[in-house]
């Protein structure tokens, strides 16, 4: 702080200044202590939130999920698949966890039943 070269007559200065130093402590000495919000309502923008993305990604993904599912349990032979990598092929043989596409005359390759991304037609015959 500044000091101020104070004449003989300057006492009402130094007496207000130190009123408003007096009514500045009792202001702070008043102040009600802040109260604490409801630990509900602050959660309540996090649950928001966990709602949002369950409705705009979890689900979704979860639907999608099953589709594949159930797409890859349906396969049987004779069906034209295209696989993760782009391959297209009939379904030469259908195994447990693995079918063999054959993708060209003499060519057949074994891939996992998760590798087919989209049955585009499906064969006439009935699954065995």
């Amino acid at each position: 702080m500044q000091s101020i070269a104070l004449a003989k007559g300057d006492s009402f200065y130094i007496l207000l200044v130190s009123y408003m130093k007096f009514a500045t402590l009792l202001f702070l000495a008043q102040a009600a202590p802040a109260e604490q919000p409801n630990p509900l309502i602050s959660m309540a923008p996090l649950v928001f939130i966990f709602v949002i993305f369950y409705f705009l990604l979890i689900r979704p993904q979860q639907k999608k999920a099953k589709a594949h599912s159930k797409l890859v349990e349906s396969i049987k032979t004779g069906d034209q698949v295209v696989t993760n990598a782009g391959i297209h092929g009939v379904v030469a043989n259908v195994k447990d966890n693995t079918l063999i596409i054959k993708i060209a005359d003499n060519v057949k390759v074994e891939f996992d039943r998760a590798a087919v991304a989209v049955v585009l037609k499906a064969s006439d015959t009935p699954a065995a």
